[in-house]
């Protein structure tokens, strides 16, 4: 064997690769690793959440306090809770009051005093008193449980967007193999250097792995998904998270979710020498045994201000009117103005102000003693501190805004207005309110926010069902998207949250797909200039997986509470209470109603025609002799003349407005 020439030798060692396979799969193991760490850091939210679950817990057993792990705490157990511990199960406090830090349950800062009947949350931070309370749910059955698992299944679950990514990866994994394979033979055909053909056909393949690819959608998914827990936005899946972000509608229910939900006193009107506190007493006699929420908003009232307590003897509730009793041998009334006006008189100012408390969507109670009036509480289902600016916030953000209720449509359009919603559909039932989401859905994609059992089917017709934390556990279980801390202006959060998580994604993907785009003809040689080594390709590919887990990271110092980001055209529909869309061919049909004489007269025919299936709004004025109807489809004519006829009226024909 002749041997090589010193020159010869030295040329030969480029072609063995010794330090190329050394540093490729190093530096694959290197980038593995820094995408795991953050990747790691994607779930930081779900870790820190998972870290305040309390380990153990004091309850009450054989009359002795004793420590148990939480997993042996059983429902109806009495836990007791000092300042500074976490609390260990949701339950109802029997004893003692306190302030509780919320904010991992519901994103809220500021704490919440709790007493004797109030709910208290597993994982929550009791911190400032002591308190006994019994387990009503316990183990994986807490809500704060629930939250984990709800953050860990959107994050296992696929946004829509993904399955671009899925599609790309499908066909690109074969097409990068057919172009390392054509890259070699060409290089083949043009050099017949086979080292050098081999050599840019492994850089191909190596710089082309598609990991950043795969990346790009779930990561970002599992972040947004992760704040939106901390600040108690549940997105159920990585489907509802980018679904939110594309509404274009957002339907909301009144009772509840734009509303309190609770009736509230709102005004005092004694009548003209009858005092204050005679007309807060006798309210207080008839109404503090009455089981209507109605009567318990009064007594609330009450409550807080000092009553003098009479006996009353033979109290009787009068369904459909009032309520009556006897004192001192004098009867006292409690009930609607229609009731009150057949038994005592009530004056022309009386009557115009039961009118304009009507218009304000308030109910007037009247109160009388004997054959005289004593005055009118006014009771409301007030709106809540956010509506307003909620509603304000969605309308900044291109979003059209629709309030649906099965409240009157005098009541519901005097809420609309205080909360700055034009577009008001009334008197609508459970399973036209599904009717309507399905008909606004030809629009554009649609939101649902309720909180009610009778919201459940409007929830999973919308393209996204939003529930108030605080609603029925079947609007929270028909939803997509969970407001745990019961503010509608988590609602503008949510939409603001979903569509910088889609903005992130999809920056993630244009990385993924241009350094691909970039690197791979580098790679394959087609730059005279550039012969990339595959140790290179390899570092590379690592980075840009690295570069797009620290791009989904950057979404945590995203803040999804500043209304001032996400602004598009403001939307307000100012020319019609109902959505065109909504109506067949018309947008009211205008009834010629003979026989009306007063408010009354108004009301019977309203209630009458409310109960025809499809209208969803009736007003009436017995002075021009005409009634305006809503609805979500033609109702039948005929069966408004029957209706009206029976009633004693006469039905003078319609004309449909355009």
């Amino acid at each position: 064997m002749i041997p090589a020439e010193p020159g010869e030798a030295h040329h030969l060692l480029h072609s063995l690769y010794f330090e190329s396979a050394a540093m490729i799969p190093a530096l694959i193991t290197v980038g593995k690793t820094l995408e795991s760490f953050s990747k790691g850091r994607t779930t930081d939210a779900l870790k820190s959440l998972i870290k305040m679950a309390p380990k153990f817990a004091t309850v009450e057993r054989g009359g002795q306090q004793i420590t148990v792990s939480i997993d042996e705490i059983n429902i109806g157990d009495v836990f007791i809770v000092k300042p500074g511990e976490s609390i260990p199960a949701d339950g109802v406090i029997i004893e003692g009051s306190t302030t509780v830090d919320e904010s991992a349950l519901t994103g809220e800062s500021v704490p919440a005093d709790k007493f004797i009947g109030d709910t208290v949350s597993a994982a929550t931070i009791n911190q400032s008193g002591y308190f006994r309370a019994k387990a009503s749910r316990v183990g994986k059955d807490t809500a704060f449980s629930q939250i984990i698992k709800t953050v860990s299944d959107a994050a296992a679950t696929k946004a829509p967007i993904a399955r671009i990514a899925d599609r790309v990866s499908g066909v690109f994994v074969p097409a990068v193999i057919g172009i390392a394979v054509l890259v070699f033979l060409l290089w083949i055909f043009r050099s017949s250097d086979v080292v050098f053909a081999l050599e840019r056909a492994v850089s191909v393949l190596v710089v082309s792995c598609p990991c950043a690819l795969g990346l790009a959608t779930p990561v970002a998914v599992i972040v947004g998904s992760g704040i939106g827990a901390k600040n108690g936005i549940l997105f159920k899946t990585g489907e509802s998270l980018e679904t939110t972000g594309k509404i274009k509608i957002a339907v909301l229910d009144k009772t509840g979710t734009v509303t309190v939900g609770k009736p509230e006193v709102t005004d005092i009107f004694p009548e003209p020498g009858i005092s204050r506190d005679d007309l807060i007493s006798t309210a207080y006699l008839l109404e503090s045994k009455s089981e209507h929420p109605l009567a318990k908003a009064v007594v609330n009232f009450i409550n807080s201000e000092p009553s003098p307590s009479y006996p009353v003897t033979d109290w009787r509730a009068l369904p459909g009117n009032g309520i009556s009793a006897s004192q001192n041998g004098q009867t006292l009334y409690a009930g609607s103005g229609k009731f009150i006006r057949s038994v005592v008189n009530v004056g022309c100012e009386t009557e115009k102000l039961e009118i304009a408390l009507s218009e304000e969507g308030k109910t007037p109670l009247f109160f009388a003693k004997a054959d005289k009036l004593l005055g009118i509480i006014a009771v409301a289902d007030v709106i809540k501190t956010d509506s307003a600016q909620a509603v304000r916030e969605l309308q900044d953000m291109g979003i059209e805004v629709v309030m649906l209720t099965g409240d009157n449509e005098r009541t519901a359009k005097a809420i609309g207005k205080q909360a700055g919603i034009s577009n008001v559909i009334a008197g609508v039932l459970p399973d036209e309110k599904e009717s309507v989401i399905r008909t606004l859905k030809n629009r554009g994609t649609v939101a649902m926010v309720g909180d009610g059992i009778n919201d459940a089917p409007a929830l999973v017709r919308a393209d996204v069902g939003i529930a108030i934390g605080t609603g029925t556990d079947i609007a929270v279980d028909s939803a997509d998207v969970v407001l745990m801390n019961s503010k509608l202006t988590d609602v503008s959060c949510a939409v603001r949250l979903s569509r910088k998580t889609l903005l992130n994604i999809r920056e993630n993907l244009f990385w993924a797909f241009i350094y691909n785009a970039v690197l791979i003809p580098m790679a394959a040689g087609l730059f005279s200039n550039i012969q990339m080594n595959p140790m290179f390709g390899a570092a590379a590919m690592s980075l840009s997986s690295f570069t797009v887990c620290m791009n989904a990271l950057r979404l945590n110092l995203f803040d999804p509470h500043n209304a001032k980001r996400g602004r598009k055209t403001r939307i307000i529909a100012e020319n019609s209470a109902t959505p065109s869309s909504l109506q067949n061919n018309s947008a009211a049909l205008t009834l010629k109603v003979g026989g009306m004489m007063c408010n009354n007269c108004e009301r019977h025919v309203v209630n009458a025609l409310k109960q025809i299936k499809g209208i969803t709004g009736v007003s009436a004025d017995h002075t021009t002799g005409t009634v305006t109807v809503t609805y979500t489809f033609a109702p039948d004519e005929a069966l408004i003349k029957n209706v009206v006829e029976e009633l004693g009226y006469e039905y003078l024909g319609s004309e449909r407005s355009k």
